[in-house]
């Protein structure tokens, strides 16, 4: 009855291929981290734009969190991605299984120039990522936000409706604590334009952020400007740029800024660049530096680091890397302290590209 059966579903899924034509690509890498961290900002997995400055304290830790699996399919003039990863999703602890729990990071359809569903947000240049062994790279400077969106694309323009969101917090209400506030009033989509331009040097966008902000009825407009490249300079070597200024709040800097701090619309000034060096055809090294500073909340964070990676074979690599999380902050309150502080650390990685 097995044997049957199997037949059965067998040729039912070769007239379902030949019928609509479809074809199925699997990707992804699995990948092993060890992260020694040293300093008094609590660990972290990888270094976002935010943390807490603690007690100094040194900590180790081994993870295979980073590895994802995607699917790529193919029908006619439709395109449509799916990809998992296990990153932020624990489910059990160190004692037994250490297990972490599917996240979604892509969920999206391509047709005639439409893109619809979850993905990079158009302010994203991809492009413009630092090869690192911390994922993401220098998070803290530049834009890195997933969220689901409607965009129509030319070969220069992007043009592209956003999930609306409202980070940030509301005035104080006599002495009492700020409070996070109520995104229930997120009505307009955010709105992006982008441009484009690619040759053999490389490339470079430019893209413009309109937001309605009016959460908590505060009906505010906020607007930022951002730029993204990648410039080959000598060889095979590049250079990654990203630099953005306005009210950009949670699109740039990865929790380093807020869109609305006590009632008052944020503005912040993000950098980051990345030089990436051959030593050889298998070997090469960046050096990357990334900052966000903020005018209302006033803070100051950046993340610098130095690595190396060798492809042992065409699918596998090895990459070891060092670098330093600082937050220097400010700010005008006289009865709490400015955090500052800083974590030094050094990551060993391994990848097998699927």
């Amino acid at each position: 009855m097995k044997t049957y059966l199997s037949c059965a579903l067998f040729c039912l899924s070769l007239s379902a291929t030949s019928a609509h034509a479809t074809s199925i690509e699997l990707g992804g890498f699995l990948k092993a981290n060890a992260r020694y961290v040293d300093g008094n900002i609590a660990f972290q997995d990888s270094w976002s734009g935010g943390g807490r400055v603690v007690d100094p304290a040194k900590r180790t830790q081994f993870s295979a969190q980073e590895s994802r699996f995607n699917v790529k399919l193919n029908h006619e003039q439709i395109f449509g991605f799916a990809e998992i990863d296990f990153v932020g999703s624990s489910q059990g602890n160190p004692i037994i299984s250490n297990s972490y729990a599917p996240r979604l990071r892509h969920a999206f359809i391509q047709y005639q120039g439409i893109t619809a569903g979850q993905t990079w947000s158009t302010l994203v240049n991809t492009s413009s990522f630092a090869e690192t062994a911390d994922l993401g790279g220098p998070l803290v400077g530049q834009a890195m936000v997933r969220q689901t969106l409607f965009r129509y694309s030319t070969p220069h323009w992007q043009f592209a409706l956003e999930n609306p969101y409202t980070y940030g917090t509301t005035p104080q209400q006599n002495e009492d604590k700020n409070q996070w506030i109520d995104t229930s009033n997120d009505y307009l989509p955010d709105t992006i334009i982008r441009y484009n331009q690619a040759g053999d040097w490389g490339n470079v966008s430019i893209s413009a952020l309109m937001r309605y902000l009016d959460a908590n009825d505060s009906k505010q407009w906020g607007s930022g400007l951002s730029v993204g490249a990648k410039l080959f300079t000598f060889g095979r070597d590049d250079l990654r740029l990203q630099l953005h200024y306005g009210n950009l709040g949670r699109y740039v800097g990865t929790d380093a800024a807020r869109d609305i701090i006590e009632g008052e619309i944020e503005t912040s000034l993000s950098s980051m660049f990345a030089y990436r060096h051959f030593w050889s055809e298998r070997s090469r090294s960046t050096i990357f530096y990334g900052r966000t500073t903020t005018e209302v909340e006033q803070t100051d964070r950046y993340h610098w680091g130095v690595n190396l990676f060798t492809d042992l074979t065409p699918a596998l690599s090895v990459g070891v890397e060092f670098g330093r999380y600082e937050i220097q902050d400010t700010t005008t309150e006289t009865t709490a302290p400015s955090p500052r502080g800083a974590s030094n650390y050094a990551q060993l990685s391994m990848q097998f590209s699927l």
